[in-house]
């Protein structure tokens, strides 16, 4: 079932038109990821699905709620973190979510949450103090103290080290286990395939992509073949005109060719054909990148 259903979202601001007719759905129980450029009008569609602005087209139903006129209904189901954390400068963690706390029936307790996130230590220090990271683990907090049945992220993991990261990664895991419902925007290709169970990409204010990490990355069909040979330009232009192969480049000593699944093999026999004999041979399948990089470059 579909838990967020948007059909035509549209938003301008004055001349500049962000959202061209934006069409999503989320099912319960899933996470996801909205990718694309800066720019692409990812942070207005969310914002609109959590009520934070008002569309100028299109119709959004989040659990079955408007998120304009029943708004209030929909704050006791969604949890919100936005792409920057601004509290007053002396509240304190532990002030900022006892006082979100108190905005739900059934709240999750403070010190537990600071706990998970990482900041205990903290707990009476001035947000002003804090760093960039704790701020962003602080507002993660804040948008899940309620226990919502759908949370909106995003960029949860910016300034965050490596072992904060993969930290939260796992409680999101675990709160899909439980249910909850996640619309998570990132720009980090390795977050979404390791979180989402599925991705839209949005460019120029539209979708241009969306279906599971795993299928987009096989329609990506980039498959990179890399290797060193001191390869004259006519055999490089030979490689170039082979089936399945979309391009051929030089990197520093590397030979770098991309192309389609097929390609690894087709160029490794005319290499043998032509007797070169490659060093450092190497196969790369696509990732979640390739599949981001061509999608947005096609659109």
């Amino acid at each position: 079932m579909a838990l967020i259903e948007v059909r035509g979202l549209r938003k301008s601001y004055g001349e500049k038109r962000v959202l061209r007719g934006v069409d999503l759905q989320v099912e319960a129980g899933q996470i996801v990821g909205i990718l694309g450029p800066n720019g692409a009008g990812k942070t207005t569609a969310v914002e609109c699905i959590g009520g934070l602005r008002t569309p100028d087209a299109g119709t959004i139903a989040v659990a079955g709620l408007d998120p304009q006129s029943e708004a209030a209904a929909l704050r006791q189901l969604l949890g919100m973190q936005l792409q920057e954390c601004r509290l007053p400068a002396r509240i304190t963690p532990l002030e900022a979510l006892e006082l979100f706390a108190s905005f739900y029936p059934d709240p999750l307790p403070a010190t537990d949450l600071l706990g998970r996130f990482g900041l205990a230590a903290q707990a009476g220090a001035r947000f002003e103090r804090l760093s960039g990271g704790q701020q962003q683990r602080l507002s993660v907090a804040l948008a899940l103290v309620g226990r919502p049945r759908i949370a909106i992220l995003d960029e949860l993991t910016t300034e965050l080290d490596p072992a904060a990261r993969r930290e939260i990664w796992g409680y999101l895991s675990d709160l899909r286990a439980q249910g909850v419902t996640m619309l998570l925007v990132t720009h980090s290709m390795e977050e979404a395939a390791h979180l989402c169970d599925r991705v839209a990409i949005i460019d120029g204010g539209r979708v241009v992509a969306h279906g599971s990490p795993a299928d987009l990355t096989t329609a990506a069909q980039a498959q990179q073949t890399s290797f060193e040979a001191d390869l004259p330009e006519a055999m490089l232009a030979r490689l170039a005109e082979l089936p399945g192969v979309r391009a051929v480049r030089r990197d520093g000593a590397r030979i770098v060719i991309d192309g389609d699944d097929d390609s690894p093999q087709t160029v490794l026999t005319a290499l043998i054909e032509g007797g070169v004999r490659p060093a450092r041979l190497r196969v790369a399948a696509p990732t979640l990148d390739d599949a981001y990089l061509r999608l947005t470059e096609a659109s």
